[in-house]
């Protein structure tokens, strides 16, 4: 596989920064690595963004995760390895990155379930975790870039 161009963040000034700056702010903001990691990794499953899959599931390492909790983040709502509040971020990733999907982009009951585990700088940390993940994944896809090409 070759990538169609060079990343769009590399070609415009100050692109990377900013998209870096705002990828780091969820962490700086208080919400551990290891959710950030799990979300991000979930996100980049549904968007088929291998890039991201295959740099996020290396985050997760580093961070000690467990190869159970790698192999079913895909199928969380089944496995017995996540805790609640993980699966309501999930729920929560899941739900904001499909938001076409439905005519309530994010359910009621979605959200009160992440807002009974995340106080509102959390929620606000995990909804821009969400949101930037997606734009990351977008630009790889539309490009093509190549999974493993920039090490985690």
């Amino acid at each position: 596989m070759q990538a169609r161009m060079k990343h769009p963040a590399m070609v415009v000034p100050g692109a990377m920064q900013a998209l870096l700056a705002l990828s780091e702010s969820s962490t700086k903001a208080g919400l551990p690595k290891k959710l950030v990691a799990l979300v991000h990794l979930r996100v980049s499953q549904i968007n088929g963004c291998s890039l991201c899959v295959a740099m996020h599931a290396a985050d997760l390492k580093k961070e000690n995760e467990t190869e159970e909790r790698l192999w079913t983040v895909a199928a969380w709502r089944e496995a017995p390895w996540f805790t609640d509040a993980e699966r309501a971020a999930l729920a929560l990733a899941e739900e904001v990155t499909r938001i076409a999907d439905r005519s309530d982009a994010v359910p009621d009951d979605v959200w009160a379930d992440a807002t009974g585990h995340y106080d509102e700088r959390s929620l606000s940390a995990l909804l821009l975790a969400i949101s930037t993940i997606n734009v990351w994944n977008r630009l790889n896809a539309a490009t093509r870039q190549v999974a493993g090409s920039i090490k985690a």
